[in-house]
């Protein structure tokens, strides 16, 4: 339904004030939108499983941006939903959008996904995106996690469209929100509508990210938010001298942010979890290691620290992740059964590792799962799983003679403090240019495409737009036991060159207190990566460590 706007004068802070006035930068490429043409390059073919899923979109050609004779750009009408989780620089996505659209029209639907299944939606007009640029969070359409699956929301979506005369449909989100807007995109063209499917980039975790898309938006203004908190916590921590601060950062199936912070702030500890997956470490030993750890620092009469620990931790455990995915299995096939019924239904080995786990661990486990039948992650604290069972580990030692000294932990999680934040200049600047980017692949017809933006570490002004196709990020994957095509989610490479720079550098984060204090996040300044992407984009011989 059309929900009639009401114009009203928002009260912003000082700070938002600025922003929002604040010009828009262009890349060279993007100063006149009228020049722009796509040239296609040949890339790797999809799988025969993805080709025969998706037979008008598979093997589609990467398409680059690039100058071309002048013409006349279309009015084109254009929907966008964000979907998922906030992201700081989506509102500039809109703005990219609207500023690309000169006399066409631009349509926000409302709440996420289910916005566009049951047609809820609003016309967005100067005033509204002036009144957001470059300003956090997604609250002027808000979002949602409906999955648009079923061939009956994917046929509510094709009539929103068809109703609303839509050119084109973007769909602002992560690698689920992405993989819904390839099988849209086969929908549509398979129904011969003349709606185009547009995704775009976008999660805090990080881990949407290819050999064409190095970073998703919202990740390096996140990074910073926690990177100033983990800094105040490090002064804090050696100020006090009596506090060993345990802190879950967000990432629910990568380690990407923590990695980010620890090279930022320089904590005592950081657990990566492709780390302690790829060398098997078991909770056992991870609790020794933070032991060993603490009480090394205690001899130095160190007894305080900081242990950066990331969301999705306890999925790279192998016992654990065992015990989650013959839950997961368990819950997917007897929904509706008790806990004692699907516990009962575990293999020994599962029902050893979760009946070793602290009884609020366990019932965390064992919370509803998410709509793609996953452990709601982020609702396992982990950091005081690792708390306890650390100090449990010290009374222990403690009566061996091993340990003197106090601990005392403290628990924070860091997680939605970063996702509405006043995005950085990086992300405004960054998700401008992708608005403007998916506006141009609708001018070219391009349908089943992924908005990227190249050359992000050089100038701004070098910066370069283009299309992959979504296609060929899929891959077939299990879920709720069933296959699926899937982005493939980009964890944290052990062999890359940013975790590289972190192990050389960690060993003297341990007993040193080499704390780095980022502080508040800075405005119109140099536009720069976060050090991970940049290091892991950077040539070997040009690396700082």
């Amino acid at each position: 339904m059309f929900l009639r706007h009401v114009e009203i004068e928002m009260e912003r802070s000082p700070l938002e004030s600025l922003r929002m006035k604040s010009p828009h930068i262009r890349p060279d490429l993007l100063q006149d939108l009228s020049l722009i043409s796509f040239s296609s390059k040949k890339i790797e073919n999809c799988s025969e499983d993805i080709s025969s899923l998706f037979p008008n979109t598979a093997n589609l050609p990467l398409l680059e941006g690039t100058l071309g004779p002048k013409k006349t750009l279309s009015p084109l009408k254009i929907g966008a939903v964000f979907s998922g989780g906030p992201a700081a620089g989506g509102h500039n996505i809109l703005a990219g959008l609207f500023d690309a659209l000169e006399g066409g029209h631009l349509i926000g639907f409302l709440g996420g996904p289910g916005g566009i299944i049951s047609g809820s939606y609003k016309e967005l007009s100067k005033q509204d995106i002036d009144n957001y640029r470059n300003l956090g969070g997604f609250d002027l359409l808000g979002s949602g996690r409906t999955k648009i699956e079923t061939k009956e929301q994917m046929q509510s979506v094709l009539e929103t469209c068809q109703k609303l005369t839509l050119d084109g449909l973007v769909i602002i989100g992560g690698d689920d929100s992405n993989t819904n807007a390839a099988m849209l995109a086969e929908f549509f063209l398979s129904n011969n509508s003349k709606t185009k499917v547009i995704g775009v980039p976008k999660t805090i975790d990080g881990d949407l990210k290819n050999a064409y898309v190095p970073i998703s938006f919202g990740f390096d203004t996140a990074c910073k938010v926690y990177a100033e908190l983990i800094g105040n916590i490090c002064k804090d921590a050696k100020s006090a001298q009596k506090y060993t601060h345990f802190i879950k950062l967000m990432g629910r199936s990568a380690s990407h942010v923590t990695l980010e912070c620890a090279l930022a702030t320089h904590p005592n500890y950081a657990l990566i979890g492709e780390d302690v997956h790829q060398k098997k470490e078991t909770l056992a030993q991870i609790v020794a290691d933070l032991c060993d750890l603490i009480i090394e620092r205690s001899k130095l009469r160190k007894n305080y620290g900081v242990i950066l620990i990331p969301e999705g931790l306890i999925e790279f455990i192998p016992e654990i992740a065992s015990l989650i995915q013959e839950l997961n299995t368990a819950l997917s096939r007897q929904e509706t059964s008790s806990s004692f019924v699907i516990i009962a239904s575990l293999s020994e080995k599962a029902k050893k590792c979760f009946d070793s786990l602290p009884e609020p661990i366990q019932k965390q486990i064992l919370l509803r799962r998410d709509p793609h039948g996953n452990v709601q992650v982020s609702l396992i604290e982990t950091e005081k799983l690792l708390a306890d069972l650390v100090g449990k580990e010290l009374e222990k030692r403690k009566s061996q003679g091993l340990f003197s000294g106090p601990f005392h932990p403290m628990t924070h999680f860091l997680g939605y403090e970063g996702r509405c934040a006043i995005p950085s200049d990086f992300d405004a600047a960054y998700c401008y240019a992708l608005g403007l980017g998916s506006a141009l692949l609708f001018q070219a017809g391009a349908s089943g495409y992924m908005t990227f933006v190249s050359n992000l570490d050089q100038p701004l002004a070098n910066w370069r737009i283009g299309g992959v196709p979504l296609t060929s990020l899929l891959h077939i994957e299990v879920r709720k036991d069933k296959k699926k095509p899937v982005i493939q989610k980009a964890l944290v490479s052990c062999e890359g060159a940013a975790f590289t720079c972190f192990i050389k550098q960690k060993k003297g984060w341990t007993l040193e207190d080499a704390y780095l204090s980022p502080g508040p996040m800075q405005f119109h300044e140099k536009l720069s990566l976060p050090t991970s992407v940049l290091l892991d984009l950077a040539k070997k011989g040009d690396l700082p460590c």
